[in-house]
C-alpha cells in the first residue's frame, strides 16, 4: 500500500510540476503585432528633448503576457533617426525570454551592450507606472525591446514611498 501511495504522490508531483512549467513558459505568452499591422504595439523612442517619436521597424516579432508588465520582448530591424539626440538607458539589463522565442537572447544582448556592439535607449518611460520600455540597437541594425522596472517602480513595488520626482502612483500600488 505504501508503494502505491508513494507512486501516486510522485505522479501527482510530476503532473503539477509539468503543468506549472507549461503555464510559465508557454501558456501566458501571446504573439503581439505592431499597431500599423492591426495590432496593439507601437514602437517609439524618446528624444533628448523629451519628445517621443515613432521608431520605424521591420521584421517585427514580439511576445507579451497579461500576467506581468515585464514579460514584453521584441525583435526587429530598425534604423535609428539621424541627427537627433536619443536618451541612453545606462542601467539596461535584458531580461530572459522563453527559449522558444529564439530571436531574443538576453545573454548575448547583454554582452553586446557591455562590449559596445549595441546601445540601449529609452523607448518610452512609464509605459505602465514604474515600467520603462527599453530599445537596444546593435551595430548591424538588429533591434530588441523589453520592459524594465525603473527606479520609481522599484520603490513603489517594494511598498515604499515614491521618490519626490516620480509621478504619483496609481491607486492600489
Amino acid at each position: 500500500m505504501g508503494k502505491i501511495l508513494s507512486i501516486a504522490i510522485l505522479v501527482a508531483a510530476v503532473i503539477a510540476g509539468g503543468g506549472m512549467y507549461y503555464l510559465q513558459v508557454y501558456h501566458f505568452y501571446d504573439a503581439v503585432r505592431l499597431a500599423s499591422d492591426g495590432g496593439e504595439v507601437e514602437m517609439k523612442i524618446t528624444l533628448a528633448g523629451g519628445d517621443v517619436i515613432d521608431l520605424p521597424v521591420r521584421d517585427f516579432r514580439a511576445i507579451d503576457a497579461d500576467s506581468s508588465p515585464i514579460r514584453f520582448r521584441a525583435c526587429f530591424t530598425a534604423q535609428l533617426p539621424q541627427d537627433v539626440g536619443l536618451v541612453p538607458y545606462p542601467g539596461a539589463e535584458p531580461l530572459n525570454a522563453p527559449s522558444w522565442f529564439d530571436c531574443f537572447d538576453a545573454k548575448a544582448l547583454g554582452a553586446a551592450l557591455e562590449g559596445g556592439r549595441a546601445r540601449a535607449y529609452l523607448g518610452e518611460e512609464n509605459i505602465r507606472y514604474g515600467i520603462d520600455r527599453i530599445i537596444a540597437i546593435a551595430q548591424d541594425g538588429r533591434g530588441y525591446a523589453w520592459h524594465q522596472i525603473n527606479r520609481c517602480g522599484e520603490k513603489v513595488f517594494d511598498g515604499q514611498t515614491a521618490p519626490a520626482d516620480c509621478p504619483t502612483p496609481p491607486q492600489g500600488n
